[in-house]
């Protein structure tokens, strides 16, 4: 062979070996640890990235500043159970009739021969047993699962987390507890090692930060998926170091203070430390992806601002929360993305992030947010069109974002059209100057409602 041709031949080889490498080098890639932590009603303004002053997150910052911070994240529900509905099944808790949140103040029926039959037990329901969840798609993908902390989606054993595709489970079934004594205001008992009642001394925050920062270190050396639910910074507010405070009751249910609520939350942030310093420990933090979000917007003792409203509402305030995420290996660092994103999402995100494939069946309504978020410096936001529904008795509310546009229906009083890039705060109705884009909206949102109630469902919380 001549030496010009043999020059030629390994130049080619060697471009064609540097062709082929990083696809090789992809598939071999270890599967990333998932970890999403998240609190109850939180609100948008309560973080130190996000803006507060008087509570100190810096573990929880340390998630922005080493990742991505969602400007625009929203939960799929205003309230609990909904949106970890959403996050489970990845699809639109309105097709499963997951509404509204489990507990005292729900109102429920079961379908029986074609026909609504109330339910009389807030304690009988639960996530249906036909849904596959986040857990058991990652499950038989090789991940080890465990959830610690606030469950929501059933009470009874058949809805046990151990039962939806975790491996371990330790935390409160119930929507709260006291951060104590661990039982619901009425004496019902909360606290489960897996299927087991169970009795432990200590703050609840505490308790579950224990174990997550257990698993981690337990399943250091094979991928796993961390679903750290807090209790916390939900009612009852109970501060962190003080067991004598005594055990709660409906009536002082939502007794409580900035301060203690300081507290609560900064004692979530100490566990974010604890969780970041066990992966870092064990060498696996720069192939964890880490979410740190809220299941629906902060309540009494919060600060939503500068949004308007609070839980159990459809302004931006009810729905709009923090959302973090830190995957060093993946994603950049320092970034403050304005692209529209909701729960569900993470669902999507996670099994993309797993190599899963999504189902075919039941197909996600959520969007896998990785490419999104790694793409060039400059690319506008992907536009996206959202809905959320609140069909109760005693409070009627509809709404959808699309764009920077958002339509409100509260109570069937008026048409409220809002531009939420001009006007976060929902203050200027502006349905008078653009009554072409209130219709628009308007005929989207129906068509969303009828398809969610063509919907086979079995249960109707709300």
């Amino acid at each position: 062979m001549k030496p010009s041709v043999l020059t030629f031949t390994l130049a080619s080889l060697a471009l064609l070996i540097a062709t082929l490498s990083p696809p090789l080098r992809a598939a071999n890639a270890p599967k990333p640890n998932i970890i999403f932590i998240l609190v109850d009603d939180l609100g948008y303004g309560d973080l130190g990235c996000m803006g507060a002053a008087d509570i100190k997150t810096p573990h929880i910052d340390r998630l922005a500043a080493e990742g991505v911070k969602f400007s625009d994240f929203y939960a799929n529900a205003p309230v609990c159970t909904p949106t970890r509905a959403g996050f489970m099944t990845g699809r639109w808790q309105q097709r499963i009739g997951l509404e509204f949140a489990f507990g005292y103040q729900v109102e429920q029926s079961r379908r029986v021969n074609g026909a609504w039959v109330p339910e009389p037990d807030m304690h009988a329901l639960g996530l249906p047993l036909g849904e596959v969840t986040i857990a058991d798609r990652l499950k038989t993908a090789g991940y080890a699962t465990g959830a610690f902390g606030k469950w929501h989606l059933g009470y009874r054993d058949i809805y046990n987390p151990t039962k939806r595709g975790f491996d371990e489970y330790f935390g409160e079934l119930l929507g709260h507890a006291d951060f104590y004594q661990h039982n619901y205001f009425d004496g019902t008992p909360a606290l489960r090692e897996g299927l087991q009642p169970v009795k432990r001394e200590g703050y609840f925050t505490d308790l579950v930060n224990e174990r997550a920062v257990k698993f981690v270190r337990d399943h250091a050396k094979h991928p796993f998926f961390l679903y750290v639910p807090h209790l916390a910074v939900h009612a009852p507010f109970q501060p962190p170091d003080a067991p004598q405070t005594p055990f709660v009751t409906k009536d002082t249910m939502l007794h409580g203070s900035r301060a203690i609520y300081r507290a609560m939350l900064e004692r979530v942030d100490r566990g974010v430390g604890e969780i970041l310093a066990e992966l870092e420990r064990q060498g696996i933090a720069e192939n964890t992806l880490v979410v740190f979000s809220s299941d629906n917007g902060g309540e009494r003792w919060s600060s939503n601002a500068p949004l308007f409203h609070h839980k159990a509402t459809l302004w931006e305030g009810g729905i709009r929360v923090p959302c973090l995420m830190r995957w060093p290996a993946k994603l950049p660092r320092g970034k403050t993305s304005a692209q529209p994103a909701i729960t569900m999402d993470l669902h999507a995100t996670f099994l993309a992030a797993a190599g899963v494939a999504a189902p075919t069946t039941k197909p996600l309504d959520g969007l896998d947010l990785l490419p999104l978020l790694t793409a060039p410096a400059g690319t506008a936001p992907r536009e996206r069109t959202f809905y959320w529904r609140m069909d109760r008795s005693n409070r009627k509310q509809r709404a959808i974002r699309e764009g920077e546009w958002k339509y409100l229906n509260d109570g069937n009083t008026m048409d409220l059209l809002f531009n939420l890039t001009a006007d976060i705060g929902e203050r200027t109705n502006l349905n008078y100057l653009h009554p072409e884009i209130t219709v628009r909206l308007k005929k989207k949102l129906a068509a969303w409602e009828a398809a969610m109630d063509a919907s086979d469902r079995e249960i109707l919380v709300r």
